[in-house]
């Protein structure tokens, strides 16, 4: 499985980024593809992820800012970020896990730049 990432860029504190990722190979539902996020000298967090089915899940610090979608004929999961802050700097990456079997896949990062 790969996972192709783009969306990532420099932007003013209270604007708005689209993240995307698309995953190709052998996928087996159900899955769960999420985004993680890793700023500098910090450990590396679950943003949002979300199931074929639908579920999602934030993390506190996003919830109301930011919105996880996906195109499951498409095997694509999107991130919209509106309302920016600059401690939402950081490398983006994202994720896809078979629920069958716990098999984990990661995309290249994409770097996220708040300006303040």
């Amino acid at each position: 499985v790969q996972l192709q990432a783009s969306g990532g860029g420099l932007v003013q504190a209270g604007g708005s980024l689209r993240l995307s990722c698309a995953a190709s190979g052998i996928i087996f539902s159900p899955n769960v593809m999420g985004w993680y996020r890793q700023a500098p000298g910090k450990q590396r967090e679950l943003v949002a992820d979300m199931r074929t089915g639908g579920t999602k899940k934030y993390v506190d610090s996003v919830k109301g800012r930011f919105t996880i979608s996906r195109d499951n004929a498409k095997n694509t999961v999107y991130l919209q970020m509106n309302s920016l802050k600059p401690e939402d700097t950081a490398v983006y990456c994202c994720n896809l896990r078979h629920v069958i079997g716990d098999t984990s896949y990661w995309g290249q990062g994409t770097q996220v730049t708040v300006s303040s």
